[in-house]
C-alpha cells in the first residue's frame, strides 16, 4: 500500500510534539524511536512463530528443566530474545542512565563505552509470554521515567517514581497486526506497522475509552479469594438485567494484559487483577513499575481509570524494584464505581447470591 500524503509516521508525530517544547535536544524522540525498533523486531520473532525457532521454554542452568526469571517464572526463548533486543537496541544511544526489567533481577548499567543520558527505561519485554506457544496476541509494555541529575551507576530506589512522574509509556502488541499504542503525556495514539515500509503509522489517533461499559475481564478461578467487593461488583454484572444494574454484561478473559488493556481502549470495557487472599504474601499479581504504571498512564490519558481498588495507581509510592499490586482499570465509571465498594464500609451478611451454595463459582464441600 503506498504511503499517501495523509499518512503520519511515529517519526513525524514526536518531531510535531517536539516542535512544542523548542529547548528540547531531541533525545527523548530518540528514545522513543529505539523502542519501537526494538519492538519491530519482536514482532518479526512473534510472527515467524514455529518457524523461527524461538517456542518453547528456554534452557535452564545445568540440572534444570527451563529457566526461571527473578519473579519465579518459567522463561520463553522468546522472553530472553526480548529482553536481550530492548537492552542492545535501546543502551548506546546515550539517552539512558539505565533500565530496569521483568527478566532482571537488577537495575541493568548502561556498558561504560556508551554516554549516558537523563532518562530511565522500565519495561516488560514480553507480556503475557505463556500464551506464545498457542498463538494468541501478546505485547511489550514499557514505561520512561527522568533519571537525577548525575547518576553513575543506576540503584534500585532510582526507579522508585509513583506513576503520576512517568514521561512516557506505551505498549506494543503483536497480534494480527502490530501496532504501538503511546503517550507522551498529551492523550494516547495508536500506530500500526506498515510491513511493506516498516514504519508505524498513525491510525488511532486520540483513543478515549468510553465511561460505561457492559464488558468486564477478570479470571473467574480465583474467585474464592476475591475480597468482598469484588465478589459483590462480579456477582452484579453476572446478575445482568435481572439484578441491580439492569443490564446485562459479557465476561472476557485473554491472560495477556496487553491484549486486554488494547481491546479496552479500542472499545471499552474494565479489567481486573485485583489483590486477594490466594498469596497473602504478595499485595497483588501484577508488578507496579513495568506493568501497572505504564498501564495505567495509558488509562488515565485516554479518559479511563487505573486504581488498586482503593486508591489510583498513579499516586502509589513504589517500595521495590518487583514490587506487585493488584490492578483494576478502564472505564471510569466502572472502575469508580469498584473503588466505592472497595472504601464502603463492609458488612459480613453483604448479599452474594453467585457464592452461596447455588453459586455460579461454587467451592465444593
Amino acid at each position: 500500500m503506498p504511503l499517501t500524503q495523509h499518512c503520519t509516521t511515529l517519526t513525524q508525530f514526536l518531531i510535531e510534539e517536539r516542535r512544542r517544547f523548542p529547548d528540547a535536544s531531541g533525545d527523548f524522540n530518540s528514545l522513543i524511536l529505539n523502542v519501537a525498533l526494538a519492538c519491530k523486531s519482536i514482532a518479526r520473532a512473534v510472527a515467524f512463530g514455529a518457524l523461527g525457532g524461538m517456542l518453547g521454554n528456554a534452557a535452564g542452568a545445568e540440572g534444570a528443566d527451563a529457566s526461571v526469571n527473578v519473579q519465579g517464572e518459567t522463561q520463553k526463548k522468546l522472553d530472553i530474545m526480548s529482553n536481550d533486543t530492548f537492552l542492545h537496541v535501546t543502551q548506546w544511544g546515550g539517552q539512558l542512565a539505565g533500565m530496569a526489567s521483568e527478566e532482571l533481577e537488577l537495575p541493568y548499567q548502561i556498558p561504560s563505552q556508551y554516554p549516558k543520558g537523563k532518562y530511565l527505561l522500565v519495561f516488560d519485554p514480553l507480556d503475557g509470554s505463556s500464551n506464545i506457544d498457542v498463538n494468541v496476541s501478546v505485547g511489550s509494555i514499557f514505561s520512561v521515567l527522568r533519571a537525577a541529575d548525575g547518576i553513575e551507576d543506576v540503584k534500585e530506589e532510582d526507579f522508585l517514581q509513583p506513576g503520576s512522574q512517568q514521561v512516557a509509556a506505551g505498549y506494543a502488541i503483536y497480534g494480527p497486526s502490530t501496532m504501538l499504542v503511546l503517550t507522551v503525556g498529551t492523550g494516547v495514539n495508536g500506530f500500526t506497522l506498515d510491513p511493506n515500509l516498516s514504519e508505524f503509522m498513525l491510525t488511532h489517533p486520540d483513543l478515549q475509552i468510553p465511561p460505561d461499559t457492559n464488558e468486564f475481564a477478570i479470571n473467574a478461578s480465583n474467585s474464592r479469594f476475591w475480597e468482598e467487593p469484588i465478589k459483590r461488583y462480579v456477582d452484579e454484572c453476572v446478575a445482568g438485567k435481572s439484578g441491580a444494574r439492569d443490564k446485562d454484561f459479557n465476561m472476557r478473559w485473554i491472560a495477556s494484559m496487553v491484549a486486554e488493556a488494547h481491546r479496552i481502549l479500542m472499545r471499552g470495557g474494565v479489567f481486573m487483577y485485583p489483590r486477594d487472599t490466594k498469596d497473602p504474601s504478595k499485595s497483588g499479581r501484577l508488578r507496579l513499575l513495568y506493568e501497572a504504571n505504564p498501564i495505567g498512564f495509558l488509562m488515565e490519558q485516554a479518559g479511563g481509570r487505573a486504581s488498586t481498588g482503593r486508591q489510583s495507581i498513579m499516586e502509589v509510592q513504589p517500595t521495590s524494584l518487583h514490587q506487585r499490586i493488584g490492578l483494576i482499570f478502564g472505564s471510569r465509571n466502572e472502575v469508580d464505581r469498584i473503588q466505592a465498594y472497595h472504601n464502603a464500609p463492609q458488612t459480613d451478611d453483604m448479599p452474594s447470591p453467585l457464592f452461596n451454595e447455588r453459586s455460579l463459582f461454587r467451592v465444593p464441600a
